[in-house]
């Protein structure tokens, strides 16, 4: 598998983070990837810096959100905020390193709340321009 640099992908997550003020995040913690010749079935994945990594390491949490691209890239753009917006949402609102399952306490990552936020998303963005 081989690994890039994404700054296309850190640019809308900069901009879905500030457009949805997710002020619980640090953007420039999250740092985007792109990966080839991955045999996953996923579209995306987001990774964490557990807690005993950044007291070792002496780092703030940060989190890496890789996008698969033979599938990433195949997507709609609207497809692709969704995924990504799906991987932000693993992250929690503690931002400390740790990572949202897709049940939790009831509340779920799924396609209806990806969607329910993206739309969100689609309502603030149409506001701005």
């Amino acid at each position: 598998m081989l690994f890039e640099a994404a700054p296309d992908i850190q640019k809308r997550i900069n901009k879905i983070v500030d457009i949805l003020d997710l002020t619980h995040m640090k953007p420039q913690n999250v740092i985007c990837m792109r990966s080839y010749k991955s045999k996953a079935r996923a579209y995306a994945r987001i990774w964490s810096l557990p807690r005993i990594w950044q007291k070792a390491l002496g780092v703030d949490a940060h989190y890496i959100l890789e996008v698969l691209s033979e599938r990433f890239d195949k997507q709609s753009s609207q497809d692709q905020d969704r995924t990504l917006i799906h991987e932000l949402m693993h992250i929690p609102k503690t931002f400390s390193g740790a990572l949202v399952p897709h049940t939790c306490f009831g509340k779920k990552i799924d396609r209806r709340s990806v969607e329910k936020l993206y739309r969100v998303y689609i309502e603030k963005l149409s506001r701005l321009n």
